[in-house]
């Protein structure tokens, strides 16, 4: 198998030189700068299905980067040490990762936007709002269980705007599963074409390291290193040392080389950065191997910041005009402080401190004074960012999740759903006195997506919907902990939600007064039917065939007539 320098390098033109002559013209210069700037960006998340070892790759990136010199890992309850990215202090307890966050760091000449999602699907809905913010992802699959649910989820929110995808096999010095079998199943069951990279060299204890396919050299595996900063390499797969070092897989290895040259695709950029291809690289994570692979590939073939629907237009990254989306609200990083963080992608020009924007939904300009940049929960004032960078918006309840800041054009960046819960619960204080901490918290969680919080019209009832039953245990703990409120949780007859939308105001009237006791409204002040069972939800269908019930709504719209 082989590849062109076109395929494995970006083109010259993707990364403008910044010092280039500018002519007569004094903006060219600034414009010139802004779109080096954004050529060195690379924005991506990890995506995987629970326990595939993400969190680990994420670390362990930050390592390779510079970011960090030591990477935690997730232990025991009572560990000390956890992994960078789960800063929140039910993730140290549980060792899983419930919230998204976001981290910065450079290397090789590019800064790297990097986006930890939680795994479990309890909290796909912050994954699915992650994926909306990123260029590229990077998909973990544990090499013992192959393709797994969530990973299907996630590939198909993937697949809805193309995102390119490299793929890596981690968890190669356990006993795994064969690799042409993973590479079938990733094919079959993805619907994605496979190309792989690297090609791996036995297994668990047997695990000797991997082939580069495309550099055709053997990067060999030592294990107990913290950080890999050098390999030994050996280049030819007819080189006699291998015959040396490897006796008893070497001859495995030139066979599966072979029929992975003669019967697999060659990599191919376009087709890679269409959504139609995933490079695959095999390794372990958790002892570092294979992971620089992937981060150089991330530089060498994942796009730089991409156009972006605006609704009335396309809007280009190296415009000079500021605009972007919120796509995640996070309340209480420092909960010494009860602050609100709004996680906002930068989808063209650049922001300054200090600089105003306007925000579009209320109409209203903003000033963007302290913008932060972050490493996991550090974080830092921003000096400046570009499109494709992320910042944090300290936020006073004015921002929500999609809601748009720009120069003064009416520009809406789509795509970012809350889905119809699945799950109800009627939440009361247990302390009647804590009604308004309540009120608060449970506002303030559902603003930032952790939850889905709804008032019913009838009885002031406080409701949550959630996609998975973890989702409750989280609500619970951080209330307790952020808000000091200890609340009860009771089960209640409701089968599903659904978002409603009028033709007129006399069917609004008229669909109030009959349909009083099922309505509710979310935290944005949506109307929503409650349905006690799909029967219910049947009839009523066909009792209002005019009136719009929407299982899916936009984050920031607005609904109703």
């Amino acid at each position: 198998m082989s590849a062109s320098p076109a395929n494995t390098t970006p083109s010259p033109a993707a990364h403008p030189d910044p010092d280039a002559p500018s002519g007569t013209d004094p903006g060219a210069g600034a414009r010139s700068g802004l779109a080096a700037a954004v050529a060195r960006r690379r924005t991506f998340a990890i995506i995987s299905h629970p326990d595939a070892g993400k969190t680990t790759l994420t670390e362990k990136l930050l390592l390779f980067g510079g970011a960090i010199q030591l990477a935690g890992t997730v232990k025991a309850r009572r560990s000390s040490r956890h992994a960078t990215s789960d800063w929140m202090e039910v993730e140290k307890q549980r060792g899983i990762s419930v919230t998204s966050s976001v981290m910065q760091f450079d290397y090789a000449g590019h800064t790297i936007n990097l986006l930890d999602t939680p795994g479990h699907e309890d909290f796909s809905e912050d994954t699915y709002r992650v994926l909306t913010a990123v260029d590229a992802a990077v998909m973990v699959i544990d090499a013992a269980k192959g393709v797994e649910a969530q990973t299907l989820k996630l590939l198909e929110v993937c697949r809805l705007r193309n995102t390119p995808i490299i793929t890596f096999v981690n968890k190669l010095d356990r006993e795994v599963r064969a690799p042409l079998s993973l590479l079938e199943e990733i094919e079959s069951a993805l619907k994605i074409e496979c190309a792989p990279i690297s090609w791996p060299i036995g297994m668990g204890k047997s695990f000797r390291g991997v082939y580069h396919l495309l550099e055709d050299r053997l990067l060999r595996f030592t294990a107990g290193a913290e950080k890999r900063t050098a390999v030994e390499e050996i280049h030819g797969l007819d080189n006699p040392k291998l015959d040396e070092l490897f006796p008893a897989e070497v001859a495995s290895l030139r066979s599966d080389v072979g029929l992975i040259r003669e019967a697999s695709s060659p990599f191919e950029r376009g087709l890679f950065l269409a959504g139609r291809q995933s490079p695959v690289f095999f390794g372990s994570g958790i002892n570092n191997f294979g992971v620089q692979e992937v981060l150089q590939a991330l530089v060498d073939w994942a796009p730089a910041p991409q156009p972006r629907d605006g609704g009335s237009r396309v809007i280009k990254p190296t415009e000079p005009d500021f605009s972007g989306f919120v796509f995640k609200i996070q309340a209480n990083m420092d909960p010494k402080h009860r602050d609100r963080i709004a996680f906002f992608r930068l989808c063209s020009g650049q922001y300054q401190p200090g600089m105003k924007a306007r925000h579009l939904r209320s109409g209203r300009e903003m000033k963007l004074g302290n913008a932060l940049t972050f490493m996991a929960n550090e974080r830092v004032t921003s000096t400046g960012a570009v499109a494709g960078d992320i910042i944090g918006i300290y936020n006073h309840g004015q921002l929500q999740i999609g809601d748009t800041l720009s120069m003064g054009e009416a520009l809406v960046f789509r795509g970012i759903p809350y889905f119809a819960p699945e799950l109800f619960r009627a939440a009361r204080p247990r302390d009647p006195m804590k009604s308004k901490q309540l009120q608060k918290g449970l506002k303030e969680l559902g603003e930032e997506g952790a939850i889905q919080v709804f008032s019913a019209r009838q009885g002031a009832q406080i409701l949550l919907g959630a996609v998975g039953r973890l989702q409750f245990e989280i609500v619970a703990h951080r209330l307790s902990a952020e808000y000091n409120v200890d609340a009860a949780y009771d089960n209640v007859d409701i089968y599903t939600a659904r978002w409603l939308t009028f033709p007129d105001d006399a069917t609004r009237r008229k669909f109030e007064k009959d349909e009083a006791m099922s309505l509710a409204e979310d935290v944005d002040g949506n109307p929503v039917f409650l349905s006690g069972n799909k029967y219910n939800l049947k009839l009523t269908l066909e009792r209002w065939p005019t009136v719009g019930f929407h299982a899916t709504r936009e984050h920031g719209e607005r609904l109703g007539a």
